[in-house]
């Protein structure tokens, strides 16, 4: 199958289906190509979605703030369970072998909200357009990356600058 955004649960035949999809979304007001190719099936109320999505995506660095891509090959693994079975209970405590585990509602799962999910969850905190990037001088604003700049090389903290005064 092919571009299907919404399943519902009762419609997937007991052998499971398979779905491919290119779809775009949106982070940080860039858009970027997600394809996901997954297999959903069905066992009592879960619903176990497995595969790969394969991301390209406009970035800036954490250190230079240049923009670029990066390919993300994100796994797939998640179980949905039914939101009526949390409605059932007024505490629950999550435990990790349930980090992967997800809720879907009215009988329905959009895979569109778990290729966001997915995508997002496995962006890195800090994304750097190289693992040497070398960053900005925190003072003149230069790219390291492409140079050296003017700027003092030893500049001392102004609150321990009456420090100095002690050494003759």
């Amino acid at each position: 199958m092919c571009g299907i955004m919404k399943i519902v649960v009762s419609d997937i035949p007991q052998e499971g289906l398979e779905v491919t999809l290119k779809e775009m979304i949106e982070h940080e007001d860039r858009i970027s190509p997600v394809e996901a190719d997954l297999r959903i099936e069905k066992v009592g109320t879960e619903v176990l979605v497995k595969g790969d999505l394969n991301a390209r995506m406009a970035l800036r660095c954490s250190r230079c703030l240049k923009d670029f891509e990066k390919e993300i090959l994100v796994p797939v693994d998640v179980v949905y369970h039914p939101v009526e079975e949390l409605k059932a209970e007024e505490e629950h405590e999550l435990r990790s072998e349930e980090l992967d585990m997800g809720f879907y509602s009215g009988g329905g799962l959009d895979l569109l909200d778990l290729i966001k999910e997915q995508v997002m969850l496995n962006l890195p905190m800090k994304t750097l357009c190289a693992e040497l990037c070398k960053g900005i001088c925190p003072q003149c604003g230069a790219d390291l990356n492409t140079g050296t700049c003017e700027c003092e090389a030893k500049t001392i903290d102004p609150r321990l600058a009456v420090l100095k005064n002690l050494i003759k």
